[in-house]
């Protein structure tokens, strides 16, 4: 029985079901933010969201059956079931504010989708290294807003007065949201403000996250390379297997020829 609940779980028929489950779900609550469709098609959303709940919760009870102590040795079987577990709390009282933690459900793509879990895992196994990039980014960006708040502090004090609020204004100007409005304010009396602003965006922008992007891609390249890995050991096993079975066949053929002859 253990044997048959796992080879449905992993069936490629199955999962689909899933996933179609997770966007057909994902698509209901989007719904519900609408008041007429809810007015109208109120019951039917409800009644769609609570048998999605009921099928993870099923496929959850299923994994644990299958797979027991291994259960829980899975990352992303806790990720499921901490999903699942928010949905299956109670929204009435204090805890209504849950019901809009159900969207989150849409997340277990994460786990079912292996494209997906590719690159969440290439994201985790790439912070370590952005720690550093993060670090750079907070010195570049504490020393840039030390120098503005000194160099036009009384020239534009809503944008430059305090440290705090020039963290910010930079934050800003790093995103690109604005920036040539905050420049150009600056510029009335400083005209060179130019000059900072530029290499302050240049160190930012192109040198800070272009290191974030060569970080992340260099986990998904040792990701892939595992998974090849992983993949080509199990190929060789099996070859390996294989080989051994037919030196086996041949043992036994020519022990049957052996006995033929004799008789």
């Amino acid at each position: 029985m253990r044997e048959r609940t796992a080879a449905l779980l992993a069936h490629p028929v199955f999962q689909r079901f899933i996933v179609g489950v997770i966007l057909l779900n994902a698509a209901t609550l989007g719904l519900e933010t609408f008041p007429a469709v809810v007015a109208v098609h109120g019951h039917l959303l409800t009644a769609v969201d609570h048998v999605a709940l009921y099928i993870f919760a099923a496929e959850l009870v299923a994994k644990i059956y299958v797979e027991r102590s291994r259960f829980v040795r899975d990352p992303w079987n806790i990720f499921d079931t901490l999903i699942v577990g928010v949905a299956l709390l109670p929204h009435s009282g204090g805890l209504s504010v849950l019901r809009s933690l159900r969207i989150l459900r849409a997340l277990r793509l994460l786990s079912v989708v292996p494209s997906l879990r590719r690159v969440v895992s290439a994201l985790l196994r790439a912070m370590p290294g952005m720690s550093s990039i993060v670090l750079l980014l907070g010195l570049v960006l504490y020393v840039a807003a030390v120098m503005a708040t000194k160099l036009y502090g009384d020239t534009a004090p809503h944008r430059f007065g305090s440290l705090p609020t020039s963290l910010f204004t930079l934050y800003q100007t790093m995103t690109g949201d604005d920036w040539g409005n905050i420049a150009r304010e600056v510029m009335t009396r400083h005209p060179s403000a130019w000059i900072f602003f530029t290499i302050f965006i240049l160190i930012c922008t192109f040198v800070v996250l272009n290191l974030f992007m060569a970080v992340v891609v260099s986990a998904m390249d040792e990701e892939s390379a595992e998974e090849r890995a992983a993949l080509e050991d199990t190929a060789t096993a099996q070859t390996q297997r294989i080989l051994d079975e037919l030196a086996e066949l041949r043992k036994e053929v020519a022990a049957l020829r052996k006995q033929d002859i004799m008789d």
